[in-house]
């Protein structure tokens, strides 16, 4: 079943997309302004009017615990080339992110209780596609970075009970079960240490509890790490092609070439300074940029290995697509450069629902 929609002169390809940071957005509203998420904003990415324009049908919607209130300043870190190395911030006290991540958690299901009908916390791949059809916005529920989790394991059981289906195991700072990468172009992701014998042991319980294990952020010892205790597939929610983008944040062709041969996901980044072949932060960057990376990655990946993981109220995005009232160009782009309708619904969602539903435990 694709979904898809008429939508006018074009046909709407409903999107499931696999990574934004509207909570993180929500919780510090100095981050992109104040909004009300159920009326269209000048604000930010993320609203229902604007999700509803776009086709967004749902996605990963994540906790994250910022370092600092303030977005990352690329700027001030670049040499006259635009090259940058941003500093790896501090361990963060788990307790305080704890709190942090259920607060916003709580706030997700607080927007679904309040939004008669609108917004639906989803659970299961199932609940998703009901989602879909019944015209809701599923919000499946994620935490980026497992610096609120203890080592026995309980916060996990915790925010599994909360709805909590994939967690990412790092952002770029440390943690005490992995090292994310610092934010740095031009490098490799090969910037730190694997994971810790804990983080090896968080990956087997994401496992027991079907909880999808999420590989973006992560050095390139702790993806190996990963992929050698994690049993089912892994996904990269939010990551683009280093051979086309040689940023610390994106996975080298031998990490697609692993993730394919696990049937993992790479949701597509559209942060612009992930797609630029200079690491440029301009806004200005075409929507053929995102047509390149998804290219490359369904020649590494195949086509059932790629989404989108837009990382909407997280980075600064092209200007041509300016929120989520825009992922219908993105469609329209991929439409123009040879993607069928069957291709489009599986980048669109299909993928990510199938990639999800081999992890899922019913």
């Amino acid at each position: 079943m694709t979904h898809e929609r008429n939508g006018g002169d074009r046909t709407v390809v409903p999107v499931f997309d696999g990574h934004n940071d509207l909570a993180t957005a929500l919780r510090w509203p100095r981050r992109s302004g104040p909004r009300d998420v159920f009326a269209r904003n000048a604000t930010g990415h993320l609203d229902v009017p604007r999700m509803r324009e776009g086709g967004m049908a749902g996605g990963f919607f994540s906790a994250f615990v910022p370092t600092t209130v303030e977005p990352n300043d690329f700027a001030a870190h670049s040499d006259e080339r635009g090259h940058y190395r941003l500093p790896l911030p501090p361990i963060l006290d788990p307790d305080v992110a704890l709190r942090h991540v259920l607060g916003m958690l709580v706030g997700l299901h607080r927007l679904a209780e309040a939004s008669d009908g609108a917004l639906r916390v989803v659970r299961s791949p199932a609940e998703m596609e009901a989602s879909l059809r019944d015209g809701a916005i599923g919000m499946a529920l994620h935490v980026e970075g497992a610096d609120a989790i203890d080592p026995d394991f309980e916060a996990l059981h915790v925010l599994h009970q909360c709805g909590v289906r994939a967690l990412g195991l790092a952002w770029s700072r440390p943690n005490g079960f992995a090292r994310g990468v610092p934010l740095t172009f031009p490098a490799t992701p090969n910037q730190g240490p694997g994971l810790t014998a804990e983080g090896r042991g968080l990956v087997a319980a994401c496992d027991e509890l079907g909880i999808l294990v999420d590989v973006s952020h992560l050095t390139e010892k702790g993806f190996w790490d990963v992929l050698d205790v994690a049993q089912g597939p892994v996904v990269a929610s939010h990551s683009n092609a280093h051979a086309l983008c040689p940023h610390s944040r994106n996975l080298t062709d031998r990490q697609l070439d692993a993730l394919a041969e696990r049937d993992g996901l790479v949701g597509v980044n559209f942060g612009v300074g992930f797609l630029h072949p200079d690491g440029a932060w301009d806004e200005g960057a075409p929507v053929d940029l995102i047509v390149r990376h998804v290219d490359h990655l369904v020649d590494r990946l195949g086509p059932h290995g790629v989404g989108f993981g837009s990382d909407f109220d997280g980075a600064r995005i092209p200007t041509a697509i300016g929120d989520a009232s825009g992922l219908q160009h993105v469609v329209s782009a991929l439409r123009d450069a040879g993607y069928d309708a069957d291709a489009l619904a599986d980048l669109g969602h299909r993928n990510w629902l199938r990639t999800w539903g081999r992890v899922h435990h019913a």
